[in-house]
């Protein structure tokens, strides 16, 4: 009964919930359990199966440079970065206030990098995010401008 109930959670496409039951018939604690528990169990191993798959999914689609994290960033003193400001821009509150960010500097000390890693944190905050170098990004908007879009 329970390669039927396993087959079935993987046709669904109920991943989180498959791996989950798998796991804790493998282990036998599907007996420590009550049926409300064990429901919740599985409930909530879909919601962070599928969450994650999620933020997987945004961050591929966004093309990031490098796969760098807020938590990753060197505050060295050369470098000039304030931590509390990337803590802050790190909250991502400046996209619901529709506000830009634009991150200067000279050559090589991380642009780069940080953009990636306030993006990273935008995607797993639940925002659409895509990342491009200045050139590029004038390259799309001059084809979106040529292909008929209204640019705001």
């Amino acid at each position: 009964m329970n390669t039927n109930t396993l087959e079935k959670l993987r046709k669904l496409k109920f991943y989180g919930m498959f791996h989950a039951f798998k796991s804790s018939l493998e282990s036998g604690k599907t007996n420590d359990y009550t049926a409300d528990e064990l429901l919740a169990h599985l409930v909530d191993a879909e919601w962070d199966d599928r969450n994650n798959r999620r933020v997987e999914r945004q961050i591929l689609y966004a093309r990031f440079r490098y796969k760098a994290m807020v938590e990753n960033i060197h505050y060295h003193a050369d470098r000039s970065i304030d931590r509390n400001q990337i803590m802050r821009l790190a909250e991502c509150s400046f996209i619901g206030r529709n506000e830009n960010l634009l991150i200067t500097g000279s050559t090589g000390i991380g642009k780069s990098y940080v953009a990636s890693a306030i993006g990273h944190q935008a995607c797993i905050l639940g925002y659409r995010v895509m990342y491009a170098s200045t050139p590029k990004l004038f390259a799309k908007l001059k084809m979106a401008k040529a292909d008929g879009w209204k640019i705001r």
